[in-house]
């Protein structure tokens, strides 16, 4: 009698795997509360089972090229600095991104990082025309967009809560992009580039808290004046940002 001996095929799935591109410092607050950004961050966008790697680029922190394709997406953080600044670490920014679109691998531009991918793909940026936006502000969702639709996993809501804190923004959208969102305040509040580019200008991992430190810092610093900083306070007095919302929105966008 012969007997065949019969192998089991394991399949083992591998990790989803992101990158955080931090543009900023963390404040003491920061450290203090919640470890560093990077925390903040994966807190909000991540998932368990995945992997996360932090680069600070701001420092000059990147990846090697031959890395990048190990990664299923990217998120791009806000920062003091301009995005249409040529200081070498935000130049070598631009040139990763350019890759990553040549690559169409999937990247979430928040604020600063919502402006270097309106950079790099031909928009302009520049000063916010209305000035510096700091508070929670409401804005408004485009209709009837079926990409929306998949993110949402349904029915997109009219507005959505979002915390901002800006003096530069989008002033003209690259050509091949799609504007998803606008305000009274800014007119290029979200949009994306194909599927591999989404782009926020307000803050989804910001909380109350967050927000509140930044505008006592730059009161410190005497960078606003009491007035502009208790008005930016008072937006929250009666209102939060939509955290679940925005979380859904970006995590479909980062892993569908």
């Amino acid at each position: 009698m012969v007997v065949v001996e019969q192998k089991k095929m394991v399949v083992v799935e591998q990790k989803k795997r992101f990158a955080l591109f931090l543009a900023t410092c963390d404040s003491e607050f920061v450290k203090k509360t919640y470890g560093g950004y990077f925390n903040v961050f994966v807190s909000t966008f991540g998932d368990e089972g995945e992997q996360w790697d932090l680069f600070r680029v701001i420092d000059g922190d990147f990846p090697d090229d031959k890395d990048l394709d190990k990664y299923d997406g990217f998120v791009i953080s806000g920062s003091p600095h301009d995005a249409f600044g040529d200081v070498d670490w935000i130049v070598k920014l631009c040139e990763v991104c350019q890759k990553l679109d040549d690559m169409k691998k999937k990247v979430l531009g928040i604020c600063f990082g919502h402006q270097i991918i309106t950079r790099v793909k031909g928009g302009k940026i520049g000063r916010a025309l209305k000035g510096v936006d700091m508070g929670l502000r409401s804005i408004t969702i485009a209709k009837d967009n079926e990409k929306l639709r998949g993110y949402f996993g349904g029915e997109v809501p009219a507005s959505l809560a979002i915390i901002k804190c800006h003096q530069d923004e989008v002033l003209e959208l690259p050509e091949s992009a799609t504007l998803l969102a606008s305000s009274e305040v800014c007119e290029v509040e979200m949009f994306s580039i194909g599927d591999h580019f989404f782009c926020i200008q307000g803050h989804p991992e910001y909380n109350k808290e967050i927000l509140f430190e930044i505008v006592d810092r730059v009161l410190n610093m005497k960078l606003m004046e009491q007035e502009f900083a208790d008005k930016a306070k008072s937006t929250m007095e009666t209102a939060q940002p939509d955290r679940i919302l925005w979380q859904k929105l970006c995590k479909n966008f980062l892993k569908g």
